[in-house]
């Protein structure tokens, strides 16, 4: 049910009376809202104001005069004109009763599909499958899966795609180490384990001979920054009122900064990697490593037998690990088309943007150069090689012609911001400006000192330790022993570890979910499993709780054949403003699309629970003055879970029957 668009409806009829412009017709349809204070309406309409220099007349005139022609008997209970020419609307107990009503008889809890629907592909996670999946995988899978389950939940045809990378310079890597630092006995036994210390190793090596070679380079660069600093601050010292200087010193002073602090954290690397006396003797009989890196990776492109051989053993174990991460997230996709995938289609992008007059020889490079961006698109590089974004417009194309897609999400982090904006720009100018292209963009996961989140001695957190920890952390929470037995709960080793997965992985997404996409937000695991406050635990929960309510009812002989039959009664201020809430979840989930911000799903969850509550402290359920009274509210505490289950599984979170 859609309160919004059907209340909007009806004022289009009156408006479109008054207003010869459709334009400011629909402008005006946009200032209906719900109410910011519920003790004054439900919902507003502040279309007075705006129109008064329009139509000649004072707001409060003009206000009434919709009023007088508007028919809303059947929703509303009233209709008032106050203030300087709101429109307040007081929906009616009856019509919220009969649209819960519908609900309940609901499979979909009366949430319509859209129609037309849209064809959307969602390309979201992609990680590196050269190596085990880590935290800064989670932002992407978890808001990427979000958006599709609610998108296809509304009616769209929604494709997902997992742009694995799978044939970049990481198996360059993992080539490399494999012919010359593999241990095979461990290989043998947990390849995945083994490829990725290969390619850390390799990395390894590789960073610390860049790190070599940039410290000459920075120490180079600091020199020169400080003499112009010094330049800078003798003119400024005979000129002190030169404002055009002051500016030029404190570039110049964070350039020297800038460049400082590089180096610091290069000469940081080399100490570190110099206390691995293995490291360094490796580093010595494998001198530039990243360019025989490189010749693995070329030679792997060329379709080199040896390398094709060892890639097409090796994908299979990297590709059976990441699985398993999926399938305890319950995240599934439609397609797994990784870079390989589309490697014989890079020649053809490169020859159509040059075609098409786009593309041009600069340095040997083929480039795209954009109006408005200082460095170009670069496609293809001196030595051959293609690039992410011949991949990247190469998939975009595939997908034209495969699904013609109305619109095309990327769920990738901020910081890809300018390589999107290069590349939409890019697809627009081929011809695929059919298709709506969208960034996405989401923040970064940080600790709780502020800085990206990492292990204590600075490694990246591994996403699988990092959800057995949630589940360990919720086994302490909800299913320690003293707890239950204090609830009266009783529960087996099985029941408890099921009960720990579900609300410890729920923890984690919600966490996340919870939050602004655009927004960084701290990883406090903490926080996350609380029992209390915006937590998926909490929601949970109170889904178990209303769950043992309606149990208990059963047992007293309150059977659902029988009140599920009854009519609803909301007379109460807490039943009513439960009922408000719950015919408003469709219209949050086309809101919260809009945008594709989850987090007004999280919100109206956390909204829903504690109405919830304040409704169970106030209104007896189970001892209820009568019958009638007792079968209405069962009937919207059933609403109530069922709201609440569905709203956690678009998130991709499971509910348990006890807590």
């Amino acid at each position: 049910m859609q309160i919004l668009t059907a209340i909007r409806e009806r004022f289009r009829k009156v408006l479109q009376d008054l207003l010869s412009d459709p334009a400011l017709v629909q402008s005006s349809l946009e200032r209906i809202v719900p109410s910011r204070d519920p003790g004054l309406a439900d919902y507003q309409a502040n279309i007075a104001m705006p129109l008064q220099k329009v139509l000649g007349k004072p707001p409060l005139e003009i206000a009434q005069g919709v009023v007088d022609r508007l028919d809303l008997s059947d929703i509303c209970q009233s209709v008032s004109v106050a203030g300087a020419g709101y429109i307040n609307l007081r929906l009616a107990p009856s019509w919220l009763a009969e649209q819960l009503q519908r609900a309940y008889s609901d499979s979909r809890l009366g949430v319509t599909q859209v129609d037309p629907p849209k064809t959307i592909i969602i390309d979201y996670s992609s990680p590196n499958v050269a190596k085990p999946m880590h935290v800064g995988h989670i932002r992407s899978t978890v808001i990427g899966d979000a958006i599709s389950k609610v998108l296809r939940f509304l009616g769209h045809n929604v494709i997902t795609d997992n742009h694995l990378g799978d044939w970049g310079t990481q198996f360059g890597m993992i080539i490399y180490g494999y012919k010359h630092f593999c241990d095979q006995a461990a290989y043998q036994k947990h390849p995945v384990a083994e490829l990725s210390r290969l390619y850390r190793k390799v990395q390894a090596i590789s960073g610390y001979q860049e790190a070599l070679v940039q410290v000459s380079k920075l120490e180079q660069a600091i020199e020169f920054a400080q003499r112009r600093l010094e330049q800078i601050q003798a003119k400024l010292a005979a000129a002190p009122a030169d404002k055009k200087l002051a500016k030029e010193l404190t570039s110049a002073e964070r350039a020297v900064a800038t460049a400082q602090d590089e180096l610091q954290s290069n000469a940081n690397k080399i100490a570190d990697l110099q206390k691995d006396n293995l490291l360094m003797s490796e580093s010595t009989t494998h001198p530039q490593i990243y360019e025989k890196v490189l010749a693995e990776t070329a030679r792997l492109h060329r379709g080199d037998e040896g390398n094709l051989k060892l890639w097409n053993e090796f994908l299979p174990n990297c590709r059976e690990e990441i699985d398993t991460i999926y399938q305890r997230l319950n995240v599934q996709f439609d397609h797994w088309y990784g870079e390989s995938f589309y490697h014989d289609m890079l020649n053809a992008v490169v020859e159509e943007l040059f075609a098409k007059g786009l593309a041009v020889q600069s340095d040997g490079a083929v480039c795209v150069f954009l109006e408005g961006s200082e460095a170009p698109m670069i496609v293809q590089k001196q030595d051959g090689a293609y690039l992410y974004a011949t991949t990247d417009l190469a998939t975009a194309m595939f997908r034209e012609r495969e699904f013609s897609p109305d619109i095309s999400l990327y769920v990738v982090d901020h910081r890809q911001g300018d390589h999107f904006r290069k590349l939409f720009s890019v697809l627009d100018k081929i011809g695929l400006d059919r298709t709506d292209f969208r960034h996405i963009s989401f923040g970064t996961v940080m600790g709780t000192d502020g800085k990206p989140f990492k292990t204590r001695s600075g490694s990246t957190v591994g996403l699988e330790s990092m959800l057995d920890e949630a589940v360990a952390r919720a086994m302490e929470v909800v299913c320690n022993p003293d707890r239950l037995g204090g609830s009266g709960i009783q529960m087996d080793d099985q029941e408890r570890l099921e009960i720990a997965e579900t609300v410890g992985l729920g923890a984690i997404k919600y966490a996340d979910l919870a939050h602004n996409r655009t927004s960084d937000y701290i990883f406090d695991m903490d926080k996350m499993v609380r029992l209390e406050g915006n937590t998926s635990a909490y929601i949970q929960y109170s889904y178990a709780r209303i769950r043992s309510i309606l149990r208990k009812a059963e047992e007293k002989g309150w059977k659902q054949a029988q009140w599920e039959l009854s009519p609803m009664d909301l007379s109460q201020g807490s039943e009513l403003a439960l009922a408000l809430h719950l015919v408003r979840f469709e219209e949050m989930l086309q809101q919260s699309m809009q945008d594709y911000t989850p987090n007004m799903i999280t919100d109206y969850l956390y909204d829903l629970a504690k109405l919830y509550s304040s409704f169970y402290e106030q209104c007896s359920v189970l001892n209820s003055q009568s019958q009638a009274e007792g079968y209405s509210r069962l009937k919207l505490s059933s609403i109530v879970a069922r709201t609440l289950k569905c709203g956690l599984e678009l998130l991709g979170i499971g509910v348990v029957e006890r807590m």
